[in-house]
């Protein structure tokens, strides 16, 4: 059973906004409902004012469209509607309509743990206007959240080098769907485990914790709390040491966890989550190697992000684990990944494909047209060297132009097509690997991205390009449209 479907009984389809279903009733009523309709689902700009992103959503979105069903509730409420006459904004025949509607629409997307870019399709969906355009909300809020906070674990596990991240949120999160998405979108960006025991169960991701400063209160000293601790979990022993004093906390620990090793069990490692993390996570560590514990893991929370980690690393901190919550579930600098979802294509039956674009004052917000694919190319070592946009009723090139003017761009080779097909006709056609294999895509795409794109501050732009054939569509369209707006001038 898929997540959406153990967490909600009732039916998801009016996870969208109304104008998408005033505009349904309108192609409804106009008799578009069947026109075949491409929208791509991109973002503009990497989040993070970073080089990349990294996919993540897809299996949500899988989840919701094989679940799309308008139930009587929802046409009741549908209904109910009123327009500012005061009569019902939609008909019978309408209600009737999305009663016995199925999805019946191609799907092609990047797999989630992809590295993708701005300008790039993230999901393309082909099909019925109607359906096409009831999903733009839901897809947009499923994929864009999630690829955010993939992004942010990727940027905080880079930061962190070696150390394993955990993902320490849900106290702080947008609410039980907020904390659900972060913790698998984190762990797909790279983090080892969740906090989140609800996520850990719905989507099969390693969970870890211990105890919190309520447990040692709960006693009447430090020492008395690390033992019953102990006592009650001795293979689960991560003291947090900074309840009172710290590195008397840390020589408490080690007293315990020589008491722990006398029963053959073994202290896994300290916890700090306050104060000087670099000062006094070095003086940790001397105590604990003192003590007899150099494998004791020293583990630092404190909101953390990949800025202080990589402050903290640089330094010197003796840290070997990152605890990182409200600044990754939040993804605390930006918190929203803009997004957007554009049609691209449209035809009536039996007609030739009319390709649309939008223009914009800001040339960033005019969309590309075409049924587009991305053609991603690889040096002999494996490594990204660059993406081509292309349409495919047009085919692929090896020539490509620059999104947004500059110098060309060729590509040279076969290549591989980014997007992948999910459903074709309405039915599913791909089987999705586990949120752990997502994780070692990820890892796999990053390492072959040059370092100078996944640095935190100034990275080099990764280059995207449009198929000179499409770059020359684009351009004679937006021709076509400013002669236009000047012609109705």
């Amino acid at each position: 059973m898929s997540a959406l479907n153990q967490l909600y009984g009732e039916s998801l389809a009016l996870l969208t906004d109304l104008y998408q279903v005033t505009m349904a009733y309108g192609y409804h009523r106009l008799g578009m409902s069947e026109h075949e309709a491409v929208f791509h689902l991109f973002f503009r700009r990497a989040p993070f004012k970073g080089g990349y992103a990294i996919a993540a959503g897809l299996d949500l979105v899988i989840d919701l469209i094989e679940r799309l069903r308008f139930s009587e509730a929802d046409l009741e409420y549908l209904g109910g509607l009123t327009g500012n006459d005061g009569r019902p904004l939609f008909d019978r025949p309408f209600l009737d309509h999305l009663a016995g509607l199925r999805f019946t629409c191609d799907v092609d997307a990047a797999p989630e743990g992809s590295v993708v870019f701005a300008h790039e399709p993230l999901l393309r969906i082909r099909g019925p206007i109607i359906l096409c355009q009831l999903l733009e909300t839901p897809l947009l809020n499923l994929i864009n959240f999630s690829t955010l906070i993939a992004t942010k674990s990727a940027r905080i596990c880079e930061a962190a080098g070696d150390g394993p991240v955990l993902e320490f949120g849900l106290r702080r999160a947008q609410g039980i769907d907020g904390s659900l998405s972060a913790a698998r979108a984190a762990v797909i960006g790279g983090c080892a485990a969740t906090s989140n025991c609800l996520a850990g169960r719905l989507y099969e991701i390693p969970v870890r914790g211990t105890h919190a400063h309520s447990w040692v209160m709960a006693f009447d000293g430090e020492l008395e709390a690390f033992d019953a601790y102990a006592q009650a979990m001795p293979n689960n022993c991560v003291f947090l040491v900074d309840t009172y004093d710290t590195l008397e906390g840390v020589k408490h620990a080690v007293e315990i966890g020589k008491r722990l090793r006398s029963r053959g069990h073994e202290m896994v490692g300290v916890r700090l989550d306050s104060g000087d993390l670099r000062g006094l996570s070095v003086a940790a560590r001397a105590i604990l190697d003192e003590g007899g514990f150099p494998g004791a893991t020293i583990v630092a929370s404190n909101d953390l992000d990949e800025y202080q980690i990589t402050e903290l690393r640089s330094k010197g901190a003796a840290i070997g684990v990152w605890g990182v919550g409200t600044r990754l579930a939040t993804a605390y600098d930006q918190p929203a990944l803009g997004g957007v979802y554009k049609l691209a294509a449209i035809r009536g039956p039996g007609e030739p494909w009319s390709y649309r674009i939008k223009l914009s004052e800001e040339a960033i917000k005019i969309s590309n047209p075409g049924i587009q694919q991305v053609r991603r190319f690889r040096g002999p070592d494996g490594a990204l060297l660059g993406d081509l946009i292309y349409d495919e009723e047009l085919g692929p090139s090896g020539d490509g132009v620059r999104i947004g003017g500059g110098e060309a761009m060729t590509m040279a080779g076969a290549g591989e097509d980014l997007l992948a097909p999910i459903f074709r006709g309405g039915a599913r056609v791909y089987d999705s690997p586990s949120v752990l294999e997502m994780r070692e895509r990820a890892r796999a795409e990053l390492a072959s991205l040059a370092t100078t794109t996944r640095r935190l501050a100034s990275p080099t732009p990764y280059p995207v390009g449009l198929e000179a054939r499409l770059h020359a569509l684009r351009e004679t369209l937006i021709a076509r449209a400013r002669g236009q707006e000047r012609g109705a001038g």
